[in-house]
């Protein structure tokens, strides 16, 4: 109960702030037409503790079911292939929610469906107010709906380009802007010196998790809207001058010494929580450049409290946009408008599910969002993505997420094709990477064995 409490506390203080300290709602709400809601989410404590306590304190007129769904996102057996668009449609037959929580993808196959409510009769009967949304996120979305507007996001997320400004000062470096390209980037990246001891010296940039020729190419070729294969055809894309450029890119980027790599053989296992959070070079200076997502700005706050000794702990830093490719300069696959809230279009009760939506949407809403930790990423009005330190936070909402998907319809390829593909390439780029093979030949080796594995029947338990 105290672990409960423990987290449910800013929830609860913010719906006593909500209601006038009233955990019943006001009178006139429990007056109104009495209506049930059934919301499909991952599971009803995650849901509440995210959107069901604040909006039930404000409509307690509205009885809310959350329908579960934890099935419709698990791997069957080992090897096993799943249709997910199947099983969920299967699931909202079934089931019925009134409301649906959809990703991207998801959300514009129903559109195409034809399964959804168009919201913008209700934003026009209740002259909805998009004011201070995030900018053209609406406009996405109808883009996705095929020119209509079927639901709207709850959050948005993704990854920005912090940099350490006092190391820019140091070293003579003009600071990177919004929208550079890649290449910018490493340029960037290039200008801060080489030597030193791992454990001492400084980085240009730490690029993913690994920093492997595998990861790091494969992000430059996604930027560029590249794919290593198709998934309609299922046929491999990999061997082309695209692809070369971007390996041997990120290669060059690698050999020049200016990327952090994660040490393999690091283990915080038994540290102290000191050593845990300065354990991330760019919270302990070491790192000019980092690419990561909003959990880092709290990270850097949580080391600035914790530690107290001066210069330990990043302080003058800042943020811009993730590197964009010059083809796509205001788009970025590093960029999520998450839990999107759509209606069933047959749902016998769209009044209470736009009542739902209407109200996630809303600035009070994110007014209130904003002063609770959230992992579900920021609120969709811009003018609660910010610090009190006046850093570039709309590094996280200037760019559009990128329809260029290297996962899109991802689930239609044999189950056994991404584990399988993914070893045979790290490993032939690491190969690529120690100077036992070249490009070219990797490439049309990676092009053939890949057509194999997607030509391979679907590995099954079935005898």
């Amino acid at each position: 109960m105290n672990k409960w409490f423990k987290k449910a506390a800013p929830i609860i203080l913010a719906v006593s702030l909500l209601t006038g300290c009233s955990f019943g709602g006001d009178k006139e709400n429990k007056t109104k037409e009495q209506s049930t809601l059934k919301i499909m989410y991952y599971d009803e404590s995650s849901f509440y503790q995210e959107y069901g306590m604040l909006f039930s304190a404000l409509h307690p007129e509205v009885d809310i079911q959350v329908v579960k769904t934890p099935d419709l996102y698990r791997g069957g057996n080992e090897g096993e292939e799943i249709d997910r668009e199947k099983v969920m449609k299967e699931f909202i037959e079934k089931e019925k929610p009134d409301l649906l929580r959809l990703n991207l993808q998801e959300y514009e196959k129903k559109a195409e469906e034809g399964t959804l409510y168009d919201i913008e009769t209700y934003m026009t009967k209740d002259k909805f107010n998009t004011e201070g949304l995030v900018p053209g996120m609406i406009d996405h979305m109808k883009e996705l709906g095929g020119g209509k507007l079927y639901g709207m996001p709850s959050a948005i997320s993704g990854q920005v380009l912090y940099y350490n400004k006092a190391l820019f000062d140091e070293y003579g470096v003009a600071y990177p802007t919004d929208q550079m390209s890649w290449d910018e980037v490493i340029q960037l990246a290039r200008q801060f010196p080489t030597e030193g001891e791992p454990a001492d010296r400084v980085y240009g940039l730490k690029v993913g998790y690994s920093g492997s020729l595998h990861d790091f190419s494969t992000m430059l070729a996604e930027s560029q809207g590249l794919k290593y294969m198709d998934t309609k055809t299922k046929k491999m894309t990999i061997n082309n001058p695209g692809w070369a450029s971007s390996v041997k890119t990120a290669l060059d980027a690698i050999k020049s010494k200016a990327l952090y790599v994660e040490d393999p053989n690091s283990n915080m296992n038994g540290g102290s929580y000191e050593d845990y959070l300065l354990n991330n070079p760019f919270i302990s200076g070491q790192l000019a450049m980092t690419l990561e997502g909003n959990h880092l700005v709290n990270q850097i706050m949580e080391a600035s409290k914790f530690i107290k000794e001066e210069g330990v702990v990043v302080k003058d830093w800042d943020m811009v946009t993730f590197p964009v490719s010059t083809q796509f300069p205001d788009e970025s696959n590093n960029v999520w408008y998450s839990n999107i809230f759509s209606i069933a279009k047959d749902s016998p009760n769209a009044d209470a599910a736009w009542k739902f939506i209407s109200y996630i949407s809303s600035e009070e809403y994110a007014r209130v969002k904003a002063k609770m930790d959230s992992y579900e990423g920021f609120p969709i009005h811009t003018k609660y993505i910010k610090d009190d330190e006046g850093r570039n936070f709309a590094a996280f909402y200037k760019l559009k997420p990128s329809r260029n998907n290297q996962y899109r319809d991802y689930d239609k390829l044999p189950p056994q094709f991404d584990s399988a593909f993914y070893d045979i390439m790290n490993q032939e780029l690491r190969a690529v990477e120690e100077g036992k093979k070249e490009i070219e030949e990797v490439l049309e080796y990676l092009q053939v064995k890949g057509d194999e594995l997607l030509a391979q029947e679907p590995v099954t338990d079935k005898k």
